[in-house]
This record gives structure tokens, sequence and C-alpha cells, in this order.
């Protein structure tokens, strides 16, 4: 018999929560058809390694890896224009929606104009954020055409949308009193955010900034396969031609690009704390 002393008096709980949660989740795995197993069929092994075999060796033409850097390049410009434009959607949206800013909300309850605006800026974002960047793409290439503009133009919304949100958010759960006084002796908005909240919440800001710089990169190679140009658009037409070599040069400099996004992104973050 066990030991009482040794006994955990919450395996009764956790038992139940476990069984309980996979309860929960048997439904959701049945709707989704998820059967990993197919992935162990004789079939499915065969054309696993067919697909795999081609990728040995990777593809090093000059002309190929030339196209390749060119596609990088375009890439990260893609990423680091859509988080500038979406700078400017992300700041007046994040300085109109956070309450410590508000020179009605000082004396009591925010007064009916500046909450229907803010509620109304609000919900702009919200919709901006709601929509993937990718169906932002597929929108603008209708309208725009193929190209690095439609990959521009959807970051610069989903992600000003999330800034924007986000911004907001640590602006509001720093310390208020330095702001709020100056709004009483009269300071504008603008003076109370870059002498009264800026100073205590920049390390905060720029950090998620550079964060989201570096998810955009990775989000701009997605965006590629919907024609938005960038690196995501060579692996597109190599996996449409079943060019294994060509898919593996691709894949090994995507992984590069990532890796060196995020160790700018720490880089940048530790010069600024």
């Amino acid at each position: 018999m066990l030991n009482p002393a040794r006994r955990d008096p919450a395996w009764a709980g956790r038992v139940f929560w476990t069984g309980a949660v996979l309860v929960l989740l048997w439904p959701l795995v049945v709707a989704t058809e998820f059967r990993p197993q197919r992935l162990f069929e004789p079939e499915t092994l065969a054309v696993t390694g067919r697909f795999l075999a081609a990728f040995f060796p990777p593809a090093l033409a000059p002309e190929f890896l030339a196209l390749v850097a060119k596609a990088t390049w375009r890439t990260v410009a893609i990423a680091t224009a859509g988080i500038t434009l979406a700078l400017l959607i992300a700041v007046p949206g994040a300085l109109l929606t956070a309450r410590v800013l508000s020179l009605s909300a000082l004396a009591g309850p925010m007064a009916a104009v500046p909450l229907v605006v803010r509620q109304a800026v609000r919900a702009l974002l919200v919709v901006l954020r709601s929509v993937p960047e990718l169906v932002w793409a597929l929108v603008f290439v209708r309208v725009v055409g193929l190209g690095p503009t439609s990959g521009v133009l959807a970051i610069a919304l989903t992600y000003g949308g999330m800034l924007g949100k986000v911004y907001a958010e640590i602006l509001d759960s720093g310390e208020a009193a330095p702001a709020q006084a100056l709004l009483r002796q009269g300071a504008g908005r603008l003076q109370a955010f870059f002498w009264g909240l800026l100073p205590q919440n920049a390390h905060e800001l720029a950090s998620y900034t550079v964060y989201r710089w570096e998810c955009a990169i990775r989000s701009s190679v997605v965006l590629g396969f919907v024609g938005a140009g960038g690196l995501g658009q060579e692996l597109d037409g190599s996996l449409k031609m079943f060019a294994g070599a060509e898919v593996a040069t691709v894949l090994i400099v995507f992984v590069a690009l990532v890796a060196l996004a995020d160790r700018a992104s720490a880089t940048i973050r530790k010069v600024l704390g």
C-alpha cells in the first residue's frame, strides 16, 4: 500500500481534468478527420521518399543562386516596408485608443464623443488584424496585380492592427501618473506621450516592434505563394515544377534568413536594453 506521505493529494483532480480535456478534444479530432497514421502507409512513404530524394544535392547553379539572392533581398524589403507602413497605422491608432491619454477621462468617465471615437478606432484595428495577411494579399493581387506591392500592403494592414492594439495595451499598463500630470497642466496628447509615457515604455515598444518585423519576414515568404514576390514565389514555382533540388536550396536559404533575422532581432533588443 502506498505511503500516505508520498501520495499526491491532487492526483484525482489531475486525472479528472486530463480525461475531460481528452473527451472534449475527441470530437474536434473527428471533425477535422485527423489521421496521422496515413503518414506511415506504404504508398505515402514511397511518395515521401521519392520527394525527399530529389532534394539532394541542392541546386547550386550560379544563375539560380543569383535569382534566389534577389528574391531573398526582396523578401526582407517587403517585410521592412510593410512594418514601416504598419507603424503609420499603429502609432496614431494607439494614441487614440490608449485610455491613459484621454483628456476627458481625467476627471471621471470618458466623454461621449471621445468614447465613440476611441471605440471606432479600436473596431478598425480589430478589423485590420482579424483579416490574415494572406487574405489581404489575395485581395491586393486582384487589385494591383502580382508583385511585392501586394505583400507590402498586406503586411501593413494586418500588422498595423496588431501593433496598434499592443501599443495601446503597453501604454495603458505603464505608470499613468506622469502623463496625467502633464495633461492636467495643459499638455497635449503628443507631449504627454513623448515626455510621460515613451521614456518608461520605449524598450517594450521597440522590442515588440522588432519581434513583429521578424514575424513579417516569415509572413512575406508565405505571401509569395499568392504572387506577392520574394522567396515564397520562387519556392512555389520550384514546387510546381517538381524541382526538388531547387526547393532544397530555397528552404536552406529561408532557414538561414530566419536565423539571421532572429539574431538581428536579439541584437537590436540587447542594444535597446
